[in-house]
């Protein structure tokens, strides 16, 4: 057995626990979520294993380095971050439905790595700019942020999806109305924030020791470093604003968002459209 197996196995748990939560928020059966949950769990036990073996098949084919290093590893543990993270949410905060905002997106993660000809699969040997003891640190840390930014902003849109359906009128019986209470949504969303910028000021701080390491500058405004900068000036202020002018709420809902969109182009605009120092990352 291969990673790539175990990645391909993965992607179904995924795409089956996102179908059983999406069937707990349309028909409120908790046996339907249960069955959602376990399927997250044995796909991420699935792909834990799966890294650690892409990790022992580079060192089989001497290369040895950690599977970090292109975008279909990235994506691969993306999905690993953000699924781990929902998880734990799960049983700490006891919100099953998030689920049903989040597994989708680690389902699409898979299947973009998966199947799409864009992404190379091929296990490589390293650049030298990426040949560095920081850079699992670098990354590690970066995607464990971008993880918990992803649920939020899952959250966001949950929490919104809320707020029209109470603006309209509708019932507890109306397809939102198992949604968690309005209060809570905000305040995970907040909690959330506050993980995903805590993570993603240390990937900044370990990028840029990384970057004098390697290209002699702590920062050189490459595209990649102007919008993770971008990216963290967006969720400071969101957070900023939530602890000096007291938002919540509907505008933190938005940030969140909003936040996460930013994310998404720091990740996949970058390495697509803009050329720079990190566009080995499309690779």
């Amino acid at each position: 057995m291969n990673s790539s197996l175990l990645f391909g196995i993965t992607t179904f748990c995924y795409l089956f626990s996102s179908a059983f939560y999406l069937g707990l928020l349309l028909f409120k059966n908790k046996k339907v979520g249960t069955v959602g949950l376990a399927l997250a769990i044995i796909g991420v036990v699935l792909q834990t294993v799966g890294i650690g073996l892409r990790w022992w098949e580079s060192y089989e084919l001497g290369i040895g380095h950690a599977p970090l290093t292109n975008m279909y590893e990235s994506l691969v543990f993306f999905s690993w971050c953000t699924t781990l993270f929902y998880i734990f949410i799960e049983f700490k905060y006891k919100a099953r439905l998030v689920g049903a905002f989040v597994m989708p997106i680690a389902v699409a993660t898979m299947a973009y790595a998966s199947l799409s000809a864009r992404v190379n699969q091929e296990i490589s040997p390293l650049i030298p700019a990426l040949q560095s003891n920081w850079l699992i640190a670098h990354v590690v840390t970066c995607f464990i942020g971008y993880g918990a930014f992803a649920i939020a902003g899952g959250l966001g849109l949950m929490y919104l999806l809320k707020k029209s359906a109470i603006d309209k009128g509708k019932t507890e019986d109306s397809l939102t109305g198992s949604l968690p209470e309005l209060r809570i949504i905000d305040d995970l969303t907040y909690k959330t924030i506050v993980f995903g910028f805590l993570w993603l000021t240390a990937g900044i701080i370990t990028g840029a020791i990384w970057a004098n390491e390697a290209w002699g500058t702590y920062w050189s405004w490459d595209p990649k470093e102007t919008w993770s900068i971008i990216t963290w000036f967006v969720y400071a202020s969101t957070l900023h604003a939530r602890f000096t002018r007291g938002w919540s709420g509907s505008r933190i809902a938005w940030l969140a968002i909003i936040g996460f969109i930013s994310v998404f182009f720091t990740y996949f605009g970058v390495n697509y459209l803009l050329s720079g120092l990190h566009s080995y990352g499309s690779s």
